[in-house]
This record gives C-alpha cells, sequence and structure tokens, in this order.
C-alpha cells in the first residue's frame, strides 16, 4: 500500500500538543494586531485548522506585508527563495529579537 502524500502527512510528532496545551485559545493571539513589517514567528495550531500553513514553513521567522480579509500575508525565506503565505493569526507569534 502507498503511503499518504497528504497536506499533513509526517506531522503526528510536529502537530501533537502536550496534555497542557488542549482546550481553548488564548484570546490574545487571535485578537493580536500585526502592522506590515513586524517580525512574526509562524508556530501551527494544529487545533485550528483555518488558515494552516504547511508544516515546512513551522518554525520560521517571517515578515508580515498586508492584511488579507482575517489573515496575514507573510514572506518566509526557503533556502534562497522568498515565499508569501496567507496565515491566520492563530499561526502567528510575535518575534522579539535581543
Amino acid at each position: 500500500m502507498r503511503g499518504s502524500k497528504g497536506y499533513r502527512s509526517g506531522t503526528r510528532r510536529l502537530l501533537t500538543k502536550e496534555p497542557r496545551e488542549h482546550g481553548k485559545l488564548r484570546l490574545s493571539k487571535l485578537l493580536h494586531e500585526y502592522q506590515p513589517g513586524n517580525r512574526v514567528i509562524v508556530l501551527i495550531d494544529s487545533s485550528v485548522q483555518k488558515g494552516m500553513p504547511h508544516r515546512r514553513f513551522h518554525g520560521r521567522i517571517g515578515t508580515i506585508l498586508e492584511k488579507r480579509g482575517r489573515s496575514y500575508v507573510v514572506t518566509v525565506s526557503q533556502g534562497d527563495a522568498i515565499k508569501e503565505i496567507v496565515v491566520r493569526p492563530e499561526h502567528l507569534e510575535p518575534f522579539e529579537s535581543d
């Protein structure tokens, strides 16, 4: 039988939450407003399927380009290429540099 090659294949450990992380989202995560130029970390929340980026972007640092509906357009580097992904705020965290 051939292995599945779906959008979330190979994410058993990546998208698993710890026992104390289960439950409702923090409201601050939803209500945080990002401005163009802000740097963010793409961290996938597996309890929210809408606006979820591909797993290859999990943990990457990107820059907000614009707001598109409820989501944000984020530029993320992937090797030599620069990718634009559309991500909902549930999957983003502000990046505080040192």
